[in-house]
């Protein structure tokens, strides 16, 4: 049987301004991702990674081409029809985290599930088994500004896949946590991943990051530059690999070191 794809990304571009001065922020790009993977996405700053990311969100249209989320056309949705694919087969994890401050970490994970009319008890069960898989059953009581980075970050996790999305968008989740905290993220993606078969595609400028993935994809100037999959490097000998194209890429890159 052939492997199901999750995203298919079919010679995409967008661009920005006017006919005077166009920015080409995606030119011409395409790959794939299946069920059960975990990519990384790597790129200086104005590569085109964080616009490709809001265009699979759909938060940004692309100008030409295609984009498909589970065998729908994603880039034709409109209206009732988006609103129903955000919510029923994406999950997204932001930097910032993104959580409600005055709801519970209980509460903000619920949330997602209780406007799908889905019963207390169902999502009570739902969210003992998420915050077990991501070691948060501690602070579901409590509210955000109780927490610590790791641990807000962590409950958006959970926020993010309790609906059991398709596919799992993270935006350089470990921006605002420190190393011991990215560290057990990161390790709870890599559980995700391999436990549920969750599919994650995730934007990081940071190499250490990128080395928990199964395949990083590296964008310059809106082109796809080059690919490395893990196969069975040890995450140590893949990180290295990643910091060898990092130096071929230079620029904003020296960062991920």
């Amino acid at each position: 049987m052939e492997n199901e794809k999750i995203l298919k990304v079919d010679k995409i571009e967008k661009y920005y301004g006017n006919r005077s001065s166009l920015t080409k922020a995606i030119d011409n790009l395409s790959f794939e991702v299946e069920k059960g993977e975990f990519v990384a996405l790597m790129g200086a700053s104005g590569s085109g990674k964080t616009t490709l990311l809001n265009c699979i969100s759909t938060i940004d249209r692309v100008t030409a081409g295609h984009i498909f989320v589970d065998g729908d056309d994603i880039t034709k949705l409109k209206g009732n029809a988006l609103n129903k694919f955000r919510r029923e087969k994406l999950g997204f994890i932001f930097q910032d985290f993104n959580l409600l401050d005055t709801l519970t970490a209980y509460e903000n994970i619920a949330l997602a599930l209780s406007i799908q009319n889905i019963s207390a008890q169902v999502i009570e069960e739902k969210i003992k088994k998420v915050a077990k898989d991501l070691d948060i059953t501690n602070v579901l009581n409590k509210y955000p500004y109780n927490m610590s980075g790791g641990q807000k970050q962590r409950v958006a996790s959970a926020r993010a896949i309790i609906t059991d999305p398709k596919l799992i968008l993270a935006d350089e989740p470990t921006g605002a946590l420190d190393s011991k905290s990215s560290k057990m993220l990161l390790e709870r993606f890599n559980y995700l991943n391999q436990e549920i078969n969750a599919t994650i595609l995730m934007v990081t400028h940071d190499a250490f990051s990128a080395s928990y993935a199964s395949r990083v994809i590296f964008i310059k100037d809106g082109h796809i530059f080059d690919e490395l999959h893990k196969g069975n490097d040890s995450r140590k000998e893949f990180f290295d690999k990643i910091i060898d194209v990092v130096t071929l890429l230079g620029g904003d890159l020296n960062d991920a070191l």
